[in-house]
C-alpha cells in the first residue's frame, strides 16, 4: 500500500529560480525514507506541502486515506498557561474524551439499567482499554525517560522553554499520539547521545512509515532503508541505507564521468573528421561540404551528457604551530558550581602534545562550561587548568559572535587577518563564499555559514589547540565535510563537544564522559569506548541478575564428578569469556580502520552486536557456574 506519492512538484520563491522542479516520489507503507539535499535544496518545503501549509505551483501530493501525518519541525500554538505536561497530555485528548464519557455512562447507569446505555458503556470500555487507556502515564513515563524530558521540565511552563526544548516536548508528543505517518525534520539537532540512541530504537520498532530529513549520517544509517536526494530540483533515488548512498553516488559519478568522456572522445573525432571535409569542400567539391554540414548536426545531437562534476575539496588548511613540552593541559581538583548547582568538582586530567579529546555528556551536563573554563570566559569555583607555555588556542564556538556583524565577508577578512583583498576573496572562494556572496553582510549569512567564515578565518592562525564546540550542528553534510577536511589535516591537539557520532568516531583518539558530576577518562576510540561501556553494564547486569530460590539440600540431586567437573566447567567458561572479550577488542579495532569504509563499517558492527549478544551469554552462564562451585564446596 502506498503511504505517500509525490508527483512533478514544481515550487519557486523568485520568477524564474526553481526550487523544485518535477520533484517525484513514491513511499510504501512501513518505509524509512531519507530526504537529503544540500541547505535551501527544497527538503523542509516538501514537508510544508505535505502539511498544507505551502502549495506546490504544479504537480501533487497524496497522502493514503486515514493515516495520520504528524510533523516535527512544526510546533502547535498552545493555550497560554500550558505546562509541558499538558501539552504531553494532549497526545491523549482521544482517551480523555473516551473517559469522559464512560464517567457519564457510569453515572448514569447508577439510575437506570437501559441496555443501549449498557452496550455503550462496554463497548466504548473495550476501545478505552485497545488503546492503551490505563497504560498512558506508563507510557508516557517511558517517552519523557528515553528523551531526557525529567519531573521538573514536565511542570515548567511550555512558552518559556527554547525552542530546542520545545521541539524535544513536540517530539514526545507525536510518539505519544502513535502518528501513522513520521516526517522528522533534523529529530537529532536538539537530542543529546542518549536521547538520540533511544529515538533510533523507538523507530526500530515503529510499524508506521518514516520520511526524514537529517544531517546526522550515523542516524541515517541506524534509520533509513533508502534515499532520496534532491538534485536540480528533481529526486535521484538510491535503495539502500546513508553508506550505500555514498558508495552509489560515486559509482555513479564514475560511470557518468566515463560516458562524458567516451562521448567528448567521439565528439573530437568527429569535429577533425568534420574539418577535413570542409578543407576539401573549400575547394570545390559540393557534396563533401554536404556531408560536413551533415555531421556538425550529427556531433550537436551527441552534446547531451553534461560534464559530472564535484565539490571542491578545501583548498587550505591550519597554520599550525609548533608544540614544545611535555604537558599541553594539566587540570587540577577543578569544580564549577551555579547557585546551589554543581556542575562538576575534583576533575582532574593531563593532556599530552597531539591528542584529540572528545568531551561527551548529556545536555546540561556542563560540556560548554568546560569549554569556557579552558577560554577563561568563565572562572572555576576552585581548583585550576594550566596550559603549557607554548600552547595557542583556535576556537569556534557552538554561537558564533562577530564584532561587526554590519560589515561584510570581504571587510570581515581584511579586518581581522593580515591579507590583501584577492587573498582575502581566495580564501573565502576555498569555503565557497564566491561572486556577490563576498560582500554581503556578516549579519545576513546562516548559523551554518557563520561558522564556516569563522573556521576561514581560523585557517590563518598559527595554533596547536584546537577547541570545537558542536562544530557540526547545524550544517548540511556538505559543509560538515568541509570541516572534517580541515579537521583530518591538523596535526595539533584537538578538544571537542559534538553529538554527531560520525565526527566523534573519526577524530577521538580520548573520551572525556562528563555525568555524575565527575569526567570518566577513556583512553581509546568512541567504538571502543561505546564496548567499554556495554561490557560494563553487561557485568553490572549478570551479576544483580535474580538468583533462584536455593532448595534443601537433601532435595538437590548430587552433580555427576563432583567439584572436579564443576571447576572445569568454570574455567570453560571463563576461557569462553576472555576469547570473546578478545574479539571485543580486535572489532574496536577494526571499527577505528574501517572509520572512512561505511560499509566495512556496517560490517563491523553487526558483528560486535552478535559478540555482545553472546558475551552476555556466557557472563550469565560463568555466574551460574561459578555460584554452583563456590556452593558445593562449601557442602
Amino acid at each position: 500500500m502506498i503511504d505517500i506519492q509525490l508527483t512533478g512538484l514544481v515550487k519557486e520563491f523568485e520568477v524564474g529560480k526553481r526550487i523544485l522542479d518535477g520533484f517525484s516520489l513514491q513511499i510504501d507503507e512501513g518505509e524509512r525514507v531519507g530526504l537529503l539535499g544540500r541547505n535551501g535544496a527544497g527538503k523542509t518545503t516538501i514537508f510544508r506541502m505535505m502539511t498544507g501549509q505551502v502549495h506546490p505551483d504544479e504537480g501533487t501530493i497524496a497522502i493514503a486515506p486515514g493515516k495520520r501525518l504528524g510533523l516535527i519541525s512544526q510546533i502547535p500554538v498552545y493555550p497560554e498557561g500550558y505546562t509541558v505536561r499538558d501539552v504531553l497530555d494532549t497526545a491523549f485528548a482521544p482517551l480523555h474524551a473516551m473517559e469522559r464519557e464512560l464517567a457519564e455512562l457510569a453515572a448514569q447507569m447508577g439510575e437506570n439499567t437501559d441496555p443501549q446505555v449498557m452496550a455503550r458503556y462496554d463497548k466504548l470500555t473495550a476501545a478505552f482499554e485497545l488503546g492503551g487507556g490505563y497504560d498512558t502515564e506508563t507510557r508516557l513515563n517511558k517517552v519523557c525517560n528515553g528523551l531526557g524530558i525529567g519531573a521538573d521540565m514536565r511542570s515548567r511552563p511550555f512558552d518559556a522553554l527554547s525552542g530546542g526544548e520545545k521541539t524535544r516536548i513536540n517530539l514526545a508528543r507525536l510518539i505519544l499520539e502513535d502518528t501513522d505517518i513520521l516526517l522528522l525534520d533534523e529529530p537529532t539537532n536538539h537530542l543529546d547521545l542518549n536521547a538520540t540512541e533511544w529515538l533510533e530504537g523507538y523507530l526500530e520498532r515503529f510499524k508506521g512509515t518514516v520520511l526524514a530529513i537529517s544531517h546526522d549520517r550515523w542516524f541515517l544509517d541506524k534509520v533509513v532503508k533508502r534515499v532520496a536526494e534532491i538534485q536540480d530540483g528533481k529526486a535521484e533515488l538510491y535503495s539502500g541505507n546513508y553508506s550505500f548512498y555514498v558508495e552509489e553516488k560515486e559509482r555513479r559519478y564514475q560511470e557518468r564521468l566515463r560516458q562524458y568522456e567516451k562521448e567528448q572522445a567521439k565528439i573530437a573525432q568527429l569535429e577533425e573528421a568534420a574539418e577535413n571535409l570542409r578543407m576539401w569542400a573549400f575547394k570545390g567539391m559540393d557534396k563533401t561540404y554536404k556531408r560536413a554540414k551533415s555531421m556538425e548536426k550529427r556531433i550537436e545531437r551527441m552534446r547531451t551528457t553534461d560534464k559530472p562534476t564535484k565539490e571542491r575539496k578545501l583548498a587550505t588548511r591550519f597554520g599550525e604551530r609548533e608544540f614544545h613540552g611535555d604537558e599541553a593541559m594539566v587540570v587540577t581538583e577543578l569544580k564549577k558550581s551555579f547557585g546551589e548547582r554543581t556542575l562538576f568538582e575534583h576533575i582532574n586530567l593531563e593532556v599530552a602534545g597531539g591528542e584529540r579529546i572528545a568531551l561527551l555528556g548529556d545536555n546540561g551536563t556542563g560540556k560548554s562550561t568546560f569549554i569556557k573554563l579552558v577560554m577563561e570566559e568563565e572562572a572555576p569555583d576552585s581548583g585550576s587548568i594550566y596550559l603549557g607555555p607554548s600552547i595557542r588556542i583556535g576556537y569556534l564556538p557552538q554561537i558564533i559572535h562577530f564584532d561587526r556583524p554590519d560589515r561584510n565577508l570581504v571587510d570581515t577578512m581584511l579586518y581581522a587577518q593580515n591579507c590583501s583583498t584577492q587573498e582575502a576573496r581566495d580564501r573565502l572562494a576555498s569555503f565557497k563564499f564566491r561572486g556577490e556572496d563576498v560582500f554581503k553582510q556578516v549579519s545576513a549569512l546562516s548559523g551554518g555559514e557563520q561558522s564556516r567564515l569563522r573556521l576561514c578565518m581560523l585557517m590563518d592562525s598559527r595554533i596547536n589547540l584546537l577547541i570545537l564546540d558542536e562544530p557540526t550542528n547545524h550544517l548540511d553534510i556538505d559543509s560538515r565535510e568541509w570541516i572534517e577536511e580541515a579537521v583530518e589535516e591538523y596535526g595539533g591537539n584537538l578538544l571537542f563537544v559534538s553529538h554527531d557520532r560520525y565526527f566523534i568516531e573519526k577524530f577521538a583518539t580520548r573520551v572525556w564522559m562528563l555525568e555524575n558530576g565527575q569526567i570518566t577518562d577513556f583512553h581509546g576510540t568512541y567504538s571502543e569506548f561505546r564496548a567499554f561501556r556495554e561490557r560494563q553494564e553487561q557485568l553490572k547486569n549478570a551479576k544483580s541478575s535474580p538468583v533462584e530460590p536455593e532448595k534443601p539440600k537433601e532435595d538437590k540431586p548430587k552433580r555427576p564428578g563432583g567439584t572436579k567437573e564443576l571447576e572445569k566447567q568454570v574455567r570453560a567458561a571463563e576461557r569462553a569469556v576472555e576469547k570473546a572479550e578478545v574479539r571485543l577488542d580486535e572489532l574496536a579495532q577494526e571499527a577505528e580502520e574501517a572509520a572512512s569504509d561505511y560499509l566495512k563499517l556496517q560490517d563491523v558492527y553487526k558483528e560486535r552486536e552478535a559478540v555482545e549478544d553472546e558475551l552476555a551469554h556466557l557472563y550469565a552462564e560463568w555466574e551460574r557456574l561459578a555460584a554452583e562451585l563456590e556452593e558445593a564446596k562449601g557442602s
